[in-house]
């Protein structure tokens, strides 16, 4: 019995040995490694040699800039500057030719053109019926009309302004007020009285410069 006492406590002698030399080799092989780390980095600061941090300069935060504001102000002066450009007080009456048919041509313009204009050389490109509006209305949707027709290219439009049977008096007011706006605006260069197939006494055959 006294001998198995001593065997045992002799094998748990040998494990506590064994458990320490075992702790060694670690400890060992740690500081190997942290030395050979360290070692690393003194090599890797002497290749880089001295830094200096970069400092920060400081940031403005910029906000998302506003839409542009719509220009109501610009809008309504174009509007009014439209409207004031066609008198109602111009007297047209010595401008006009009136030969078998009313007919106008600018200044320059030949009369073969309005020849050809009755004739029909120039295809009608677009059209616009001022037929029952009030004056005011007529003057902008006809202004408005021309410059987006000149803008598109467009070369010769009917301009249907009705034959007044529906006025005071049976008197055709919007048709003298059309040939009046139209000879105002530098961009006509003639117009005659429509066929009857195309309004007749109600409307107007224009051409447009082009652009």
């Amino acid at each position: 019995m006294k001998s198995r006492s001593l065997q045992d406590l002799e094998g748990l002698k040998r494990a506590v040995q064994e458990k320490q030399a075992l702790e060694k080799i670690q400890r060992e092989e740690k500081l190997r490694l942290e030395k050979l780390r360290q070692a690393e980095q003194d090599l890797f600061k002497r290749a880089v040699g001295s830094v200096k941090p970069i400092i920060a300069k400081p940031r403005v935060e910029l906000k998302n800039e506003p839409s542009p504001p719509i220009a109501n102000q610009q809008i309504k002066d174009d509007q009014n500057a439209l409207r004031e450009s066609l008198s109602d007080e111009f007297d047209v009456t010595s401008l006009l030719d009136t030969d078998d048919a009313l007919s106008f041509r600018r200044t320059g313009i030949g009369v073969d053109v309005t020849k050809k204009l009755r004739k029909g050389d120039w295809s009608v490109q677009s059209q616009i019926d001022l037929h029952g509006l009030r004056r005011e209305e007529a003057r902008e949707c006809l202004s408005e009309f021309l410059k987006e027709s000149v803008k598109n290219g467009i070369r010769c439009v009917r301009v249907i302004h009705g034959k007044g049977l529906g006025s005071p008096g049976k008197t055709p007011v919007l048709k003298s007020k059309v040939q009046s706006w139209l000879i105002q605006k530098n961009e006509i260069l003639a117009f005659v009285q429509a066929k009857p197939t195309q309004g007749g006494a109600g409307a107007l055959i224009v051409l447009l410069k082009g652009r």
